[in-house]
């Protein structure tokens, strides 16, 4: 790739929840840019699959086996990835987990899980990770259209990520003296394993679709474009700011 400012050539990148979904096409959006890639989740075979599609791009590639809810093994994880990839530039803070569930069902065991997996987990690697960058570096948190809006049964997921923009702007504003961004992404109606109790419902698809200005999903490779964008020099000025990713969802909403 020629050098430009969207190039990620040199870069270390570490993307928890990497092996399928959206943490997987924004690695292989980062690969492509330019970055050697870690990826981080809870399943050794999803994770070397990942791996050898990265390394297949020609890029340095590794991953490791972390469930972020265990916060005293995050340290370990991401030492194991700098001494991998010679450093880390770059962390997409993507592990997550959502349970439909109306309000009124919802446990303090599926609260816990949702919370410590969305935001606990999401700090504790951003911290491990800003400890571990030089001035330059990138930090990108997976937010989401409950980041703005209610959606019902996905009570305890909204706070998680509405927590999340709270931090995002937090650690923005305390690690720029350090020289590292912090940005959010938030994805609008992206089919995953995460959000397929929704599509199972076909009314809901035709009644989504009708509010979305651009009338349809988006594919997983176009979030790959907005985590480049944030993670490369063409957004040296930009930190503490949510990028949404949604069709023109919100714009209409």
């Amino acid at each position: 790739m020629a050098a430009g400012p969207f190039s990620l050539e040199g870069k270390a990148a570490l993307v928890t929840g990497g092996a399928k979904g959206i943490g997987r096409a924004m690695a292989l959006a980062l690969a492509g840019a330019g970055a050697s890639v870690a990826v981080l989740g809870r399943e050794e075979a999803a994770l070397q699959a990942v791996v050898g599609e990265l390394q297949a791009l020609g890029r340095t590639a590794v991953h490791a086996v972390l469930d972020v809810r265990d916060t005293p093994a995050i340290a370990a994880a991401f030492d194991h990835v700098r001494a991998a990839l010679g450093g880390l530039d770059i962390l997409v803070n993507n592990a997550g987990m959502e349970s439909v569930r109306p309000a009124l069902e919802v446990s303090e065991d599926l609260w816990d899980r949702i919370l410590d997996t969305n935001l606990k987990g999401a700090f504790f690697c951003a911290q491990a990770a800003a400890g571990r960058m030089a001035p330059g570096s990138s930090i990108i948190n997976l937010c989401s259209l409950t980041t703005e809006i209610g959606i019902p049964t996905a009570v305890p997921y909204g706070a998680s990520k509405s927590g999340m923009a709270g931090m995002t702007r937090a650690l923005a504003a305390e690690w720029a003296q350090r020289g590292i961004r912090v940005n959010g992404i938030g994805p609008g109606y992206f089919r995953t394993a995460l959000t397929e109790a929704f599509y199972a419902d076909p009314a809901w698809q035709e009644d989504m679709l009708r509010r979305i200005p651009l009338r349809r999903f988006g594919r997983l490779d176009e979030l790959g474009g907005a985590a480049v964008f944030l993670a490369s020099d063409a957004a040296s000025y930009i930190t503490g700011q949510i990028l949404y990713v949604d069709g023109g969802f919100l714009a209409s909403a």
